[in-house]
């Protein structure tokens, strides 16, 4: 009896301990809500809450098909870029190829989900590791989506556009579409017969086998729904943006599979729930909203969703240990020293990597294979200004007779880093560069000096490292002008917002303060909140949605540049141009079409093309041992809609 009672208090303790295990991320969601109400009356408020939903939407979606792979013990680094470019696809087809929109949607899916099969394919019968093939899918799918877009984002068919927004005014369809994938996920796990063969399959993939499942054939329909998933997420998040955009959902597998762990699932496999998923997702919402609100710095923000992973990714493992068997690790060791398999990968991995040689030397081979050549490192070719300022400066250098190099750093410090490093490396006679980080870039500058080759900065500066010459819009004036611009246009009083661009470009800091230098000759002028979104049209969107609810009664937006001023204006929607006036920055093509609308009510034009083509007569000069100056401005502009007409 004493036994049985011991039993049953070790089981009762087990249980409670496995429960709280289990629940852990709810309850951490419960307590994140309660902190950031009790942090900021602007939280726990109903439309803030479903921000927080829409938010998360994306992220939640492409969640819910990962759910698919890790609980049959794999993974899918692919799901970002998948859901880029089944979006480019179907902006792409419906717009320049004319097709009928319900056929481009069809196209769309099916994109995501042959990319999902090619994955299953290279994992099942290529014997490739999960994380090569998707990794490798990763690149794959976001090159295309880059070539069929040419780097500039697709309008987006206006009928398709409407799943970005509201039913009755108030109810997200984003937020529908999150719920609908949710349930149909966890039918799937739990009501058919796939799902319950990915939980066989991640328990224990050799049993399942051995049991009479046909592993190959269920791992081909796991991951073509993951690209099925991730088709959606991608429409869903296009149409939130009104446009496709090939650099899209960058990172947003990481947080996928963060979303996943968090939620309960275990890497390792077999475990997981669309609940789970939907928690964990929410949690990363809960979270990048909340800071947003509190105003807490992007870094601050960075090092938070990390704490949180890493802390999941520790549950998860203390989980496994707790429910861990004496036999759990007889299989691996029982599968060691089979080498077949192992050629049979580095057989493929060497194929894949003649087929990426041969590729580039077929690409490289229109090259005009003079001695003459200059890289330019751009920051991103995500935005419209770079893209034409790449076309300025390839323009000029094709009058000028020289081989110009054109790398995309996609808005990575270390990347460019990289691409500049490889420049000096290839004995490129000169260099330019426009910074993602003014000083982070400064030490692959510095090598580039040391190897005599001059560097051009172009629109923003290099810290820390010399530049033979700046050739940039005058920053500072430019944001003098936007300054005054809608100073005027609110009378000289009301509330105002900024959003800031990448921290540590120059770009940012000159246009910053300027309008703040700007904005004091207005002393009825109040600048009631300032937050980083990146230069980026998402996240100016997502970031405006937040200090929209902290600060209601604003009555004008800074962006400093058009991408975050275009994410603002969706944001503000029917307020945009009527109660609250929105100024860019930049005057590109899509920010002129908006002033031109009225949706945005001016924008401080540059000229990308001209600064693209000063660089490279520049860089040409300064190659030639020629005497170049230190600082070449472009001169900027504003442009509202009595003018816009000649800038367009």
């Amino acid at each position: 009896m004493a036994t049985e009672t011991l039993k049953s208090n070790a089981g009762g303790a087990t249980g409670l301990r496995r429960v709280l295990l289990d629940n852990g991320a709810l309850s951490a969601l419960v307590v994140l809500l309660v902190a950031m109400s009790l942090l900021s009356g602007d939280f726990l408020t109903t439309q803030n809450l479903l921000n927080v939903g829409v938010q998360a939407a994306v992220t939640a979606i492409l969640a819910f098909g990962v759910t698919f792979v890790i609980v049959s013990a794999g993974i899918d680094l692919s799901v970002g870029s998948v859901a880029a470019l089944s979006a480019t696809v179907l902006a792409w087809s419906a717009t320049s190829q004319g097709l009928p929109v319900w056929l481009a949607v069809v196209l769309a899916v099916g994109t995501g989900i042959a990319c999902g099969f090619v994955n299953g394919l290279l994992v099942s019968y290529g014997k490739l590791p999960p994380f090569i093939a998707t990794l490798a899918m990763l690149s794959v799918a976001r090159g295309l989506s880059l070539v069929i877009s040419q780097g500039s984002p697709i309008p987006f068919p206006d009928s398709v556009s409407n799943l970005g927004d509201t039913i009755g005014g108030w109810l997200p369809v984003p937020v529908i579409v999150m719920v609908a994938m949710g349930l149909i996920t966890a039918l799937i796990l739990g009501r058919t017969y796939i799902g319950r063969s990915m939980y066989a399959i991640g328990g224990n993939e050799e049993a399942a086998r051995l049991s009479g499942l046909r592993v190959k054939r269920q791992k081909l329909v796991i991951y073509g729904l993951a690209g099925l998933f991730a088709a959606v997420a991608g429409i869903v998040l296009a149409s939130r943006l009104v446009s496709a955009q090939p650099q899209a959902a960058q990172g947003y597998e990481l947080d996928a599979i963060a979303a996943v762990v968090i939620g309960g699932a275990s890497l390792a496999g077999g475990v997981g729930k669309a609940s789970g998923t939907l928690i964990g997702a929410l949690i990363l919402a809960v979270l990048r909203n909340g800071l947003n609100l509190l105003s807490v710095s992007a870094f601050w923000q960075q090092v938070v969703i990390g704490v949180v992973i890493a802390l999941a990714v520790l549950l998860d493992t203390v989980r496994r240990k707790a429910g861990a068997t004496p036999g759990a690790s007889s299989g691996a060791a029982a599968g060691g020293g089979k080498k077949g398999p192992q050629i049979l990968k580095f057989g493929i991995a060497a194929v894949l990597v003649a087929a990426v040689i041969g590729g580039v030397s077929f690409f490289n081979n229109g090259s005009s294979g003079t001695t003459t050549k200059v890289g330019m490192s751009l920051s991103t070719l995500n935005n419209p200004f770079f893209v034409q300022m790449k076309e300025g400066a390839q323009a000029e250098a094709k009058k000028a007779g020289i081989d110009l190099t054109v790398t995309d750093a996609q808005n990575d410090a270390s990347q460019q880093t990289n691409q500049l490093q490889n420049f000096t490396g290839e004995g490129m006679k000169s260099i330019i560069v426009n910074p993602v980080d003014s000083d982070a870039v400064g030490p692959a500058v510095r090598g580039a000096n040391t190897s005599d080759i001059p560097v051009i900065a172009a629109d923003r500066g290099v810290n820390k490292a010399k530049a033979a010459t700046l050739v940039a819009s005058d920053n500072v004036a430019g944001g003098k002008l936007a300054a005054k611009t809608l100073a005027e246009k609110l009378g000289g009083k009301g509330k105002i917002v900024t959003l800031q661009g990448v921290a540590g470009t120059s770009a940012s800091r000159e246009r910053g303060k300027g309008f703040a230098d700007g904005i004091k000759a207005y002393p009825g002028i109040k600048v009631v909140a300032s937050q980083p979104a990146d230069f980026d049209r998402t996240k100016g969107l997502d970031v405006m949605t937040n200090l929209m609810q902290s600060n209601p009664g604003i009555d004008g937006v800074f962006a400093e540049n058009d991408e975050m001023a275009l994410g603002a204006a969706k944001a503000l929607g029917g307020k945009a141009g009527k109660s609250v006036s929105v100024v860019g920055f930049d005057g590109t093509p899509d920010g002129l079409k908006a002033v031109e609308s009225g949706s945005l009510y001016a924008s401080v034009a540059q000229q990308p093309k001209e600064l693209g083509r000063i660089a490279v007569r520049n860089a040409v000069k300064a190659l030639r041992g020629k005497d170049v100056a230190t600082m070449v401005k472009v001169p900027v502009k504003v442009v509202t809609k009595k003018n816009v007409a000649d800038f367009s």
